[in-house]
């Protein structure tokens, strides 16, 4: 999984200097700040902590929305690091640019609220990538769990008075919620038509040493239950690096979908998109936002 592997090797590389080293606190409040930039024309938002119940029981949540009229809707998984100011900062971003925005808490059913805190941990340490990695289990290594959350996500959403439910929703994933991505748009497949993945790890399982049962549960496998109309799969290089066959094999299960994809490795490393990342990439972040935004406008 790339969350557990990338970011780990990225982490080392701070820390032995091949990355930039700015201070992190100040790197990752200036990122944060350029994060808020609004678009051309903001809607005006508002914004609430909510709680969804699920089977498994109640997944605590982020959703903002504009202030007035009906909306295409959004669900956003989080990396490995959870929901955060980060992807609060993020979620208004894409509010302001005319979407009800849903960011779940996808480690509820061990721990809520936030469990990272980028000013003050690294994943690196092993107390902090121990506890993190075992969050992760439950939702990243149980399809069924997925299942259970995005229909319980996409049916709260729905009875939301900003939400024009006369559309499709969209859903993000970044790291370790791109295989999430992939889940909720087969497992709600009427409701789900638009899906980007940033980074994301494990969207194909094709390692020789996965199991069978990894390998039977590998999200691409899932791609003839979606009914999509847009799809973007944004690949950081160094994710690439380890394993150029996933890209392929992902984009090959859409093609024969007949589902548009849109593939492209960026000249960037995992984690490049949240604005509180040490990789964080502010070039290439922006790019992968305004295709985010091309993809929602032609799905949605």
């Amino acid at each position: 999984m790339c969350d557990e592997h990338t970011e780990h090797d990225n982490e080392q590389s701070f820390d032995s200097g091949k990355l930039s080293r700015r201070g992190f606190s100040v790197m990752s409040m200036a990122a944060l700040a350029a994060c808020t930039t609004a678009p051309a024309n903001p809607e005006v938002v508002s914004e609430r902590e909510v709680e969804i119940t699920t089977p498994d029981g109640v997944m605590d949540a982020h959703y903002v929305a504009p202030s007035s009229g009906e909306w295409p809707a959004v669900l956003v998984w989080p990396d490995i690091m959870g929901l955060r100011p980060a992807f609060r900062l993020m979620a208004n971003r894409l509010a302001k640019s005319g979407y009800a925005v849903l960011t779940v808490n996808p480690f509820y059913r061990l721990a809520k609220g936030q469990v990272f805190d980028a000013q003050t941990e690294k994943f690196s340490d092993p107390p902090v990538r121990t506890r993190l990695v075992g969050l992760m289990g439950p939702t990243v290594g149980n399809p069924e769990n997925t299942k259970k959350d995005a229909i319980a996500a996409v049916g709260w959403i729905d009875k939301q008075k900003e939400v024009d439910t006369s559309r499709g929703i969209g859903t993000t994933g970044y790291c370790m919620g791109g295989p999430l991505v992939m889940r909720t748009m087969a497992f709600v497949p009427d409701r789900v038509k638009g899906g980007a993945s940033f980074h994301g790890g494990g969207l194909a399982v094709t390692s020789a040493t996965a199991n069978e049962t990894q390998k039977a549960n590998s999200p691409h496998l899932l791609v003839p239950q979606m009914k999509a109309k847009g799809v973007l799969i944004a690949v950081a290089q160094n994710d690439d690096k380890q394993d150029p066959t996933v890209k392929e094999t992902v984009k090959a299960a859409f093609t024969a979908k007949n589902i548009p994809v849109e593939v492209e490795v960026y000249p960037a490393d995992h984690g490049w998109c949240p604005p509180d990342s040490q990789v964080f990439d502010q070039v290439q972040a922006d790019r992968a936002w305004d295709r985010l935004l091309a993809t929602f406008k032609a799905a949605l």
